[in-house]
């Protein structure tokens, strides 16, 4: 729907725009609206990019769609035989009648199928879904589970890319337990603030937990840590750009991912790129493909605040653990870095293209 805006699909699609275009494709990606903020995701891309709407996301009046279909349809007749990957339920209802016959169309969803299931999505994905020529989601586990229980005859497994691959790894000594995301609801870190205040109760220390990222949920989340007595201890870094991640992700010791529902969160995968171990909320598929429960970090039933924090401190009482699990997570997501991913797209687009 909107291609610029900081947010996983956006930096997900551009990741793999420019991926595939540095392997020779010639790739087109289009957002339907304009983004409020808009993001610089690549700076110099090898792809093209247009922007339907000058709008933000919303409703489109008759005209508006008049227009969509014109311009849509005159992009489209200029390219040649080839897919289109829609990257959402809205987009694929939107767009897919719209495409002509020399554009195959691949559904995608980011989401898990634990998230469709509680929302409009899993209808929308039932209904759409099974008519594309191939529907795409972020593990074997949701693939399997649409192809189930949303009884899809086509589904295909891709997980997101890992942008880059450090040189460098963690030494994990210090006392940084890392959360990274938007401070909105769905993200849920008053529990790990909750779990954290818990585990420091447990452990003792000099333990900090970094919180990276900005929202609504700001100053929410400074009472809840006072409320919890350990308001110097987390510690609100705001924003940090996506060229200076790597430091942050040096600098700490365990990651933990407390969200309500996730796809496939990207941020697991590079903290484990950096040898970090991560305790996360078992919430998806994705995050089950990313964490390995007891080999490369631990997973704890959604929602359990108590587990969450029993699962931190026995991390952060033992160096030893945390370079066992972090070494093999490192290890586990090397199948995450982005030629191995594109390799898994350009075999999608072999087989559709048969």
């Amino acid at each position: 729907m909107d291609a610029d805006t900081l947010g996983g699909i956006q930096r997900v699609t551009h990741t793999v725009a420019q991926g595939l275009a540095e392997r020779g494709h010639d790739v087109h990606v289009v957002g339907l609206h304009r983004a409020e903020s808009p993001f610089r995701y690549v700076e110099r891309p090898g792809y093209r990019h247009h922007v339907i709407h000058r709008t933000p996301i919303g409703k489109v009046s008759r005209l508006g769609r008049h227009r969509e279909r014109r311009v849509l349809g005159g992009l489209f007749r200029e390219l040649g035989a080839g897919f289109a990957v829609l990257a959402s339920p809205g987009v694929v209802t939107r767009l897919a009648p719209l495409l002509p016959e020399h554009l195959l169309p691949i559904g995608q969803y980011h989401g898990s199928y634990e998230h469709a299931r509680g929302s409009w999505h899993l209808g929308s994905v039932r209904g759409h879904y099974g008519r594309l020529e191939k529907a795409v989601f972020l593990s074997e586990d949701d693939a399997w589970l649409f192809s189930e229980h949303a009884l899809l005859p086509n589904t295909w497994a891709i997980p997101n890319p890992l942008p880059a691959w450090p040189t460098r790894t963690a030494e994990l000594t210090g006392h940084r337990v890392l959360g990274v995301g938007r401070l909105e609801g769905v993200k849920r870190f008053d529990r790990l603030i909750s779990a954290f205040a818990e585990s420091c109760r447990a452990v003792g220390g000099d333990w900090e937990l970094h919180l990276i990222g900005e929202g609504e949920e700001l100053e929410r989340l400074r009472s809840h840590a006072r409320a919890c007595g350990v308001a110097r201890r987390v510690v609100f870094r705001g924003a940090v750009p996506a060229a200076e991640m790597g430091r942050e992700y040096l600098d700490g010791s365990l990651l933990g991912l407390s969200s309500e529902h996730e796809g496939l969160p990207l941020v697991l995968g590079e903290a484990a790129s950096h040898g970090v171990p991560s305790v996360a909320f078992d919430v998806s598929g994705g995050v089950r493909t990313l964490v390995v429960d007891q080999e490369t970090g631990l997973l704890v039933p959604p929602a359990d605040v108590t587990a969450l924090a029993a699962a931190l401190a026995g991390l952060m009482s033992s160096v030893e653990e945390r370079r066992r699990l972090g070494t093999a997570a490192r290890a586990h997501v090397e199948a995450f870095r982005l030629e191995r991913v594109l390799d898994r797209w350009e075999a999608l687009f072999a087989q559709v293209g048969r």
